[in-house]
């Protein structure tokens, strides 16, 4: 009877090893390139608007078409903070006609996103700041197999993510 237990045993963790763990790893390595395809999607896009300082419809499209082409579902947050000139002016010794200070004020995503529908192209200026994050909303099969074996992932964890921003440098009109 104790050899048939062994046995039972042995088949079990022999299955476990040639099966589970190279599929881990096989989930895991997918995880890698969608992770990659979509920070180089988001590096591009935020890139294309810093240089032409405008968000298009198509863009964004474009944008949200090839992120979901790794098979995931994504939650895209945009921002820009817009810089507001403060036209007042401040006497200093060192400069006599220096502007005063410059501040930024946000647009999110459901703002720019509004405008962009509206009108198809939100036109920025140059010294406006754009963030763009991605981050994705289904588990994925590497986070369900994590969950079984370990039980650490929890449910509410993002596997892919990409944030990048930078400042416009052209003026878009």
């Amino acid at each position: 009877m104790s050899d048939t237990v062994v046995t039972v045993v042995a088949i079990f963790l022999a299955a476990i090893l040639m099966f589970i763990f190279p599929l881990m790893s096989t989930a895991d390595r997918t995880d890698d390139i969608s992770t990659q395809a979509v920070d180089t999607a988001t590096t591009e896009f935020v890139d294309q608007i810093r240089s032409t300082g405008k968000i298009t419809q198509n863009d964004y499209d474009n944008f949200v078409q090839t992120i979901s082409s790794t098979g995931n579902a994504f939650d895209v947050e945009l921002e820009v903070q817009i810089l507001d000139d403060n036209p007042g002016k401040k006497v200093t010794e060192a400069e006599m006609t220096k502007v005063g200070e410059n501040y930024y004020y946000s647009k999110y995503t459901s703002q720019i996103l509004d405008k962009v529908n509206s009108d198809g192209v939100m036109y920025l200026k140059q010294g406006d700041i754009v963030s763009v994050t991605v981050k994705n909303t289904n588990r994925t099969i590497s986070a369900i197999l994590k969950d079984f074996i370990y039980s650490v992932t929890g449910n509410n964890s993002a596997t892919i993510t990409a944030r990048h921003s930078g400042i416009v440098n052209v003026n878009g009109k």
